[in-house]
C-alpha cells in the first residue's frame, strides 16, 4: 500500500479522544503505510462548529446527528450506504443502542456511524442514598431535601425541556408553525421552574461534565442528578473521588424514562479525503462489535454498538452503567434534523434558560421559541 495520511478531529473529553488514537494505533499496526492522526476541540466547538468547515480540513470527523439534514444536502460527507458494504452496514443497524444508527440516516444516505451513545440519565452517590427516584414527584421530594442538582447550561435546558415533554409524547416540531402545543409548553416550563427553585443556582451554569465533576470529587455534593448525558468514565474505578452510579432517568407519572434526547456522536469521512477507501474501512472497523466491546471501550469510550452494552466485562467496569441505563436509551427521541434546526437549538437554550432564571415568563417564552422554530424552517 502507497503511504497514506488521515487527519481526525473530535471532542476534547477522554471519552473522545482516547479511544480514537488508540484505534488509530491500532489500525496503523495492521495497515503499514497509514498514518491517522486525531486532533480535538472544545464540546461547544463540537457542537456549533460547521461540518462543511471541518469537511475540508480534516478526512475523518467525529460528528452529532442534528448536523446530517444539511450536510446531506450539501454534499460535504462521504454516504456509506454507497460503499458496496450492505453486510456490514446491516449488522451495524441490527446492532444500534437505541436510535443511534439510524439517526445518521437521512435523505437515503448513511452519513455517519454511530460510535458512541447517550442520552440524559439518571446518577447518584450510593454513600450518600440507595432509594433512587424513578418518578418525577420522587425526584421533587428528595430535591426538598437539598440533595438533587442537575446540568441547565442553555443547552442543556433546552434538551431538558424537551425531553421532559416527550416522556408526555408530546408532538415535537411536526407543525412547521408550532414547535409544540402550548399548554404542553407551559406545563413542561413550570415543572423546569419549580424543580430549578429548589436547587442550588450554581447548576444553571453547569454542563453534565461540571456537573459530575462536582458530584464525583467532592463530598458535600448533590446526592442525585435526574437529568444528564451520561458518561462511563464516571463509573469507572480511578477516574474521580467518589465513583457515580448510573440509572434510568425518571419520568412523569408511570410514564417511565421514554424522552429525553438522544446525543451520542457517530464518525464521518469528508467526501473531500483523497483516502475515502481507507478513511470509510477504518470507520466501519471502529464501529464494530469487536473493536467497541473491546478496545474501544478499554479505552474509556462509550459505545453505540450494543455488543458493549450486553457485555459482562464492560457492565462490569463501570458499574453496570450500561445495562442500568439501557431502557433510556432505547425509549429516547431523535432530535428534528432538518436544515436550518441547528439555528433553533442555539437560540432555543438561551430562551429557556432566561425562563428559568426568572427573567421571562411562561408565555413569553413559547412565543419566542415559536418565533425562533419559524424562523430556522425558513
Amino acid at each position: 500500500m502507497s503511504e497514506v495520511t488521515l487527519r481526525g478531529m473530535t471532542w476534547n473529553h477522554a471519552r473522545g479522544y482516547d479511544p480514537m488514537v488508540a484505534t488509530a494505533r491500532a489500525y496503523m499496526e495492521a495497515h503499514p503505510g497509514v498514518t491517522i492522526t486525531w486532533e480535538k476541540r472544545s464540546l461547544q466547538a463540537f457542537a456549533d462548529r460547521p461540518i462543511g468547515e471541518m469537511a475540508g480540513s480534516y478526512d475523518l470527523m467525529v460528528i452529532d446527528h442534528p448536523h446530517v439534514g444539511e450536510v446531506a444536502r450539501a454534499g460535504h460527507l462521504v454516504d456509506f450506504a454507497a460503499q458496496g458494504r450492505d453486510g456490514e452496514l446491516a449488522a451495524l443497524a441490527a446492532g444500534s443502542v437505541g436510535d443511534s444508527h439510524a439517526s445518521y440516516a437521512i435523505d437515503g444516505g448513511q452519513w455517519g456511524l454511530a460510535i458512541d451513545a447517550a442520552t440524559p440519565v439518571a446518577c447518584y452517590r450510593p454513600d450518600l442514598i440507595s432509594d433512587v427516584p424513578h418518578r418525577w414527584d420522587q425526584v421533587l421530594d428528595l430535591a426538598r431535601e437539598g440533595h438533587v442538582g442537575f446540568a441547565l447550561i442553555p443547552i442543556n435546558a433546552l434538551m431538558t425541556f424537551f425531553g421532559l415533554a416527550r416522556n408526555n409524547l408530546v408532538v415535537i416540531a411536526e407543525n412547521p408553525e408550532e414547535l409544540l402545543a402550548s399548554d404542553a409548553g407551559a406545563e413542561v416550563l413550570e415543572r423546569m421552574r419549580e424543580i430549578v427553585a429548589l436547587i442550588d443556582p450554581v447548576c444553571l451554569t453547569l454542563d453534565p461534565i461540571g456537573m459530575f465533576d462536582w458530584m464525583g470529587g467532592t463530598p458535600d455534593a448533590p446526592a442525585y442528578s435526574p437529568f444528564g448525558y451520561g458518561y462511563t468514565n464516571y463509573s469507572r474505578d480511578g477516574y474521580c473521588r467518589f465513583p457515580l452510579v448510573f440509572a434510568d432517568a425518571p419520568g412523569f407519572g408511570d410514564n417511565g424514562p421514554r424522552g429525553t434526547v438522544l446525543g451520542g456522536t457517530g464518525i464521518a469521512v469528508s467526501a473531500a479525503s483523497n483516502a475515502r477507501e481507507v478513511a470509510v474501512d477504518y470507520a466501519f472497523w471502529i464501529a464494530g462489535a469487536d473493536c467497541q466491546k473491546g478496545l474501544y471501550f478499554r479505552n474509556g469510550g462509550q459505545p453505540g454498538h450494543a455488543a458493549a452494552w450486553e457485555d459482562d466485562t464492560c457492565n462490569a467496569a463501570c458499574r453496570n452503567f450500561l445495562r442500568n441505563t439501557r431502557e433510556t436509551l432505547e425509549t429516547s427521541w431523535v432530535r428534528p434534523r432538518y436544515d436550518g434546526y441547528m439555528q433553533l437549538q442555539d437560540r432555543g437554550g438561551d430562551i429557556v434558560h432566561a425562563c428559568l432564571r426568572g427573567e421571562a415568563g411562561v408565555d413569553a417564552t413559547l412565543d419566542a421559541l415559536n418565533a425562533a422554530y419559524r424562523e430556522s424552517r425558513r
